[in-house]
């Protein structure tokens, strides 16, 4: 939004300026634009049509310009787009730039909001976003906030369910945008925490949200950091905190580290004056409200702070919350509690050296403080509220204090008295190109200004060019000192013409900062010769970018929701692109890496593992990289290094201890800490495992830490193979310890569920243990027969209120039986037998990404010939219903040439390679951005055929249906949600790709290699969002590995339509997974998905994802349930209980638990946990049975129990009456017929919740509205109807209050 508002005042009569006029006028100021603009010249936005109903529609809104009031001279500004200039939101002139904001309405196009930006209102230029940044302007999702002569700021919505905000500041014409900062904190009315401080270049105060990713996905408080920046945003950095308080005490935390220790300060989005927030025309001061920590507090925990140079050094003034103002150019300085009742006020004339107090003769709540707008007078105006027993004589509730401080200077200031005062920042005096500097008054000189309406007077000295004076230009981004290309460059048209050969004059990949006036010195702006082959390419080509790599690549993976993508190398290198592997860095050469980390819940943080105790990170994304200290070196005892908790700042560091030099008692050690590895506290010695308890989904003591430790805490590890391993859990960051189970095997988190495996005494007899909290644990029942005694266990993906548990029945070869619980994770099922692993502990069992229930498993046909053989049988199956059905893939009738399968018998089925032989386990059947949509390699036979004579399948349906896309075996990616798919050879060296620009209909090549390469590993953005992706490989016989970045970006530039309220009529369709088979619902509900028709050749590109539409839930049937415990399916499909097993007990408690009228005998099945299904049909419920409470009894009994309290309240009432004298005529005392009672929580305590400044508003309605409602609010109590014990215990409180 534009949060601009302007009048205008006309000297002549005022003219009705156009018929319809819709949202506002602004008249154009020739001052403050570069080129003449005539004086008359005035913009409206308006309709280009008429109406009867008062409504129009936003297409025909439009800009109109006029230099005569409209009489004559209208014209419809086109934007330069022609007649697509339409929708029309609003216009505003910020600083020189003179801005349109309008919905882009022109075919083809998705409705988003756009900017349009001109300097002399003449010719306009539509404003850009780096694409890497993922800027999408949406209504009422970004703000124009404070913005210079040489920049545009605009703070842009890109939280979803948030109000956190991206600012981004532009170049000096306001047409191509840079990201400045992330997590700006905002309102939810648009106001941004954005300032920049009055009259000095290029510094400016933000507040950020730290904790924005919980903000986003827990809906937790927001915590926020004040940040400021010296040089108009390129660079940011906290606000040093002053070392001591007002009262000489120093800090509870340690100012000298910054970032866990600055000031943070209130600002725009929680205003407690008028006017600015922080600085005013008085050059230079600066003062705020604040905390000093790591985070801000409270207003009314804050202390008032001062910056006499611009925010460089800061000193706390006053404790507790203060309004303040500048008067006198900045030669008084006064500031009045804004915490509770005063009857003072402080002063300072010496620029905040020493403070004063003045009595203002009556005790005030504080409501306004304010004088000049330009800071130049000596005179104050005091607004407060006065609490009725101080109103006395003529003080009323409200008053207004004037102060005039004149009398305590006794003379002018002359021109010996000032002083030059440079706005300089710590590491160079000149900010922005040149020293800027301003007369002002000495501190330790009694005299006063005196100059009223006159605003300061800048001085500026131009400064030598530095490296600080630069910043990435559009298209680049920040790599550590470097600014890298996002992509090719775009170049004018006609420049290279096609041939690569060619050179052009292509940007440095720095610009200098807008407005900065350095001269001479660095140039790091000039323009480069590059060659043509780095150009962006004309529409429709694809190109490609070869790096290579001295060493095999072991390592690599993307930041999450980032372009950023790390390698590791085997030499012990890392290397760093920041744009999908367009361009490379190494990090650190003369570190040797044994291994990265990528934060588990911080998508912006990563880690870097060294040898020794130093590791290097990142909170940005690997823009910058910092080194830290760990405790101890990394361990060699196969744990996890670093393990990571939903608070990002807390981490686990386990390394070796006494391993170097005396190895008789080397061990590893786990230390913790709360500042991201700034100090480290010891957790437990002689470890194997040590976690945070606390998960995303896993409802524990953020402060709890579970261990796997030996109980014998001495000697060396390394001889302890065997040894008994104990399990503790300790509240407080292990300072409470406790014992859960003596011996263990390992534990492991997945979902809301932490599993553990211990052993009893001897370690033979294993057991599961569960838990939802990590304190309270269940053991897990198995069916008979089933026990994990002496069985190896994988836990499986668990994303459906249930878990599923492989167990290893065959360990020569491998294989084992799946089973799944119920909801709490303690009673487990068979799902099906026989199911494939490996030695390394994979399973083949992979469920679809965006489609819970669905999941592919092989399973081992013939398992008793296997036993001997060694040889297994593979087969795939699927589940439709969570693992309560399985089947066999259905084959495609005919293959990738449209000829038949040799295999045409009923055994006939498609079979796929799943986790157990991919060498990334990370390259999956499905994608989160197409849903539906599964790739694999297999075959169609009778078992799954080798690899290398598989070939490559594809199904849009969640696997229902099926078909072969190409020949040979490929390694696949989903590319910019599913309107590219990319797939290369798997199973030779090749110098060319697979493409389909309609999901596999048709596929064309593109060479990228005039050698051949064996391709590893084929990766893109972990969103599959993207156009570009990195194939990974190596040439044979050679030790050199290969990085080669191919971008398909301008195969196409038509921009996909998504139109929700006309479906069919977009490039999208409504699909659901129970079309193509006999059963119309899934999960007992139909659900319906938006996915790309197959022949929309357009870009998805960053479009919001739409989530799935539930249409409606279904009758229950027999899909729905699955056996319950102790039972297994027939060769009729029934649920039968097991030879020799018991069933589970009837547990009418729990099945009372939530309120129900009737509990059910148990039978052979159960709800599968996940289904939504409704209906008579519940082969679940045996013999009903009325559940204990009121409906266990008959209507009989409860008229008695009724009529029983009526009885004795009319003989206790008679009682009464008879003894208290109101039979007898008595006298009765004034106010014994008065209500008793009153309610805490009623309107009066909500009036009490909102801003001061509504108050009188509310007491003028609040008399309408008990007129009203007397009685309202205490005749009904049916909110509380539920709660019936806490009821009672208020009606008895309230009648002991009285």
């Amino acid at each position: 939004m534009l949060r601009q508002e302007w009048t205008v005042i006309f000297s002549t009569k005022a003219q009705a300026a156009i018929e319809e006029a819709g949202i506002q006028c602004v008249m154009m100021n020739s001052k403050i634009f570069q080129t003449d603009v005539p004086k008359e010249l005035i913009f409206c936005v308006a309709f280009d049509t008429s109406t009867n109903t008062g409504s129009h529609s936003l297409s025909s809104s439009r800009l109109f310009s006029s230099t005569d009031f409209f009489q004559k001279d209208i014209k419809v500004e086109d934007l330069g787009i022609g007649k697509n200039a339409k929708g029309v939101v609003a216009f505003a002139i910020v600083s020189k730039y003179a801005l349109v904001a309008m919905k882009d309405m022109a075919p083809g196009n998705t409705a988003e909001m756009v900017l349009y930006v001109s300097l002399d209102g003449k010719t306009w230029a539509k404003a850009q976003f780096p694409h890497a940044s993922s800027a999408q302007l949406r209504e009422n999702a970004y703000t124009v906030v404070e913005s210079t002569a040489y920049s545009l700021a605009v703070d842009v919505v890109l939280h979803e369910r948030a109000s956190i905000g991206t600012l981004f500041m532009s170049n000096s014409n306001g047409t191509f945008f840079v990201e400045s900062l992330k997590d700006t904190n905002r309102n939810e009315r648009g106001f941004v925490d954005y300032e920049r401080i009055y009259g000095v270049d290029g510094i400016g105060l933000a507040n950020v949200v730290s904790n924005a990713k919980d903000v986003e996905v827990h809906g937790s408080s927001k915590q926020l950091k004040t940040v400021i920046t010296f040089d108009d945003g390129s660079n940011w950095q906290s606000i040093r905190a002053p070392n001591k308080d007002s009262e000489g005490r120093p800090f509870s935390c340690d100012t000298g580290d910054a970032e866990a220790c600055s000031l943070h300060l209130h600002s725009i989005t929680t205003p407690h004056n008028f006017g600015r927030i922080f600085s005013s025309p008085a050059p230079g001061f600066v003062m705020g409200v604040g905390s000093v920590g790591d985070s801000l507090r409270a207003y009314e925990e804050g202390d008032t702070f001062l910056s006499v140079n611009a925010g460089i050094d800061w000193t706390m003034v006053r404790p507790g919350a203060h309004k303040y103002e500048f008067g006198d150019s900045g030669s008084i300085l006064v500031i009045v509690n804004d915490e509770e009742p005063t009857d003072k006020i402080h002063y300072s004339t010496d620029l905040g050296q020493n403070w004063r107090t003045y009595e203002i003769g009556v005790k005030i709540l504080t409501r306004g403080l304010m004088t000049l707008p330009d800071s130049t007078s000596q005179k104050f105006l005091l607004l407060g509220s006065v609490a009725r027993g101080d109103q006395k004589g003529e003080i009323g509730r409200v008053v207004i204090v004037f102060l005039d401080f004149a009398r305590t200077r006794s003379r002018k200031c002359s021109d010996n008295d000032f002083e030059k005062w440079y706005a300089r920042d710590r590491k160079t005096e000149c900010l922005m190109g040149h020293r800027q500097w301003y007369k002002r008054r000495k501190p330790d000189v009694d005299c006063y200004v005196g100059e009223k309406f006159q605003d300061p007077v800048e001085h500026e000295e131009d400064c030598e060019c530095k490296d600080e004076d630069y910043e990435c230009d559009y298209n680049f981004v920040r790599s550590g000192d470097e600014c890298v290309p996002v992509g090719p460059e775009p170049i004018p048209a006609g420049v290279c013409d096609g041939d690569s050969d060619k050179t052009y004059l292509g940007s440095s990949g720095y610009r200098k900062i807008p407005g900065n006036t350095c001269r001479d010195g660095i140039k790091k702006d000039e323009k480069i010769e590059k060659p043509c082959s780095q150009a962006a390419p004309k529409d429709g080509d694809i190109i490609h970018q070869t790096f290579e790599f001295s060493s095999f690549i072991v390592q690599h993976a993307y930041f999450k929701d980032s372009t950023t993508l790390l390698v590791r190398t085997v030499d012990g290198a890392v290397w760093q692109s920041s744009n999908e592997g367009y361009t490379w860095k190494q990090l650190f050469p003369d570190q040797r890496f044994l291994a990265f980390y990528h934060h588990k819940y911080s998508n912006s943080r990563a880690y870097l593992i060294t040898e020794t105790n130093t590791f290097y990170y990142t909170t940005d994304t690997g823009r910058h990289w910092y080194d830290q200290s760990a405790p101890t070196p990394p361990n060699t005892f196969g744990a996890e290094v670093l393990r990571f908790h939903p608070q990002s700042d807390l981490l686990i560091w386990t390394g070796n201890r006494d391993c170097f030099s005396d190895r008789r008692n080397c061990h590893a050690e786990a230390q913790y800490s709360r500042d991201n590895g700034r100090k480290w506290d010891l957790v437990e010695k002689y470890v194997r495992n040590c976690a945070f308890t606390k998960d995303k989904d896993l409802n524990a003591d953020p402060t709890e830490i579970l261990c796997e430790s030996y109980a014998e805490k001495k000697g060396s590890q390394l001889v302890m193979e065997g040894a008994p391993m104990q399990l503790v859990v300790g509240g407080e960051f292990f300072s409470r310890k406790k014992k859960m189970f003596d011996q263990v095997v390992g534990f492991a988190k997945f979902s809301e569920f932490l599993v553990v495996a211990s052993a009893e005494s001897g370690g033979r007899s294993l057991e599961l243990q569960v838990s939802l909290d990590g304190y309270h644990f269940a053991t897990g029942q198995f069916p008979l027969g089933m026990h994990p005694e002496t069985h190896a266990y994988t836990v499986l993906e668990s994303s459906t209120k249930a878990l599923f548990l492989h167990m290893t029945m065959s360990e020569d070869p491998y294989y084992g039986n799946i089973l799944k619980s119920n909801s709490n994770g303690t009673y487990f099922g068979l799902s099906i037998e026989n199911v494939n692993r490996n030695d390394a502990g994979y399973v083949d069992f992979e469920k679809m990404i965006g489609l819970d229930g669905i999941a592919l498993i092989n399973i081992v046909s013939n398992p008793g010939e296997a036993k001997v053989s060694k040889e297994k049988k593979l087969q795939t199956k699927i589940t439709h219903n969570d693992g309560s059905t399985w089947k066999l893939l259905t084959p495609p009738k005919v293959d990738s040439q449209g000829r038949p399968y040799a295999c045409d018998t009923t055994r006939c089925a498609l079979h796929l390679h799943g986790y157990t032989g991919r060498l990334d386990p990370r390259a999956t059947f499905s994608s989160p951005s197409v849903v539906g949509l599964i790739m694999a390699v297999g075959n169609v036979g009778e078992v799954l055929a080798p690899y290398k004579d598989s070939d490559t399948f594809l199904s849009r349906d969640g696997g229902f249906t099926w078909e072969e896309v190409h020949k040979d075996a490929h390694l696949w990616e989903f590319g910019d949600s599913g309107s590219i798919l990319v797939m290369v050879n798997d199973e030779e060296p090749t110098d060319h790709l697979l493409f389909s620009t309609n999901q596999g209909l048709n596929w064309r090549e593109y060479k990228f290699s005039t050698d051949k390469v064996r391709i590893r590993f084929l990766v893109t953005v972990p969103s599959d969002t993207s156009r570009r992706f990195v194939l990974m490989g190596d040439y044979p016989r050679s030790s050199v590995s290969v990085a080669i970045h191919v971008d398909f970006t301008a195969l196409t530039s038509k921009k996909c339509v998504l139109n929700l309220d006309s479906p069919g009529t977009d490039d999208f369709e409504l699909w659901s997974p129970s079309e193509e088979r006999e059963e119309r619902c899934l999960f007992g509900r139909q659900t319906l998905y938006h996915r790309l028709v197959r022949n929309a050749n357009c870009v998805v590109g960053d479009q919001q994802r739409i989530e799935e539409k539930i249409v409606n839930n279904c009758p229950c049937a027999k899909v729905d349930f699955e056996c319950e415990f102790n039972h297994v399916k027939n060769e009729a499909d029934e649920c039968v209980l097991l030879p020799g097993a018991t069933p589970l007990p009837n547990d009418e408690v729990e099945a009372c638990k939530n309120g129900e009228d009737y509990w059910y005998e148990r039978t052979a099945y159960r709800l599968i946990p996940y289904s939504s299904c409704d209906g008579d049909f519940r082969p679940d419920r045996g013999t009903p049975h009325v559940c204990p409470g009121f409906k266990a009894h008959g209507p009989f009994f409860w008229i008695i129990i009724l009529l029983i309290p009526f009885g004795v309240t009319a003989l206790i009432g008679y009682s009464y009456y008879r003894r208290s004298g109101l039979a007898r005529g008595t006298i009765r005392l004034p106010g014994d017929g008065s209500r008793s009672y009153r309610s805490e929580s009623g309107i009066l305590d909500t009036l009490a919740s909102v801003p001061w400044y509504l108050v009188g508003i509310a007491g003028i309605a609040w008399e309408w509205i008990a007129s009203r409602t007397e009685g309202l609010f205490y005749t009904s109590r049916r909110g509380y109807r539920d709660l019936r014990v806490d009821e009672d215990a208020q009606i008895l409180r309230f009648e002991d209050e009285e």
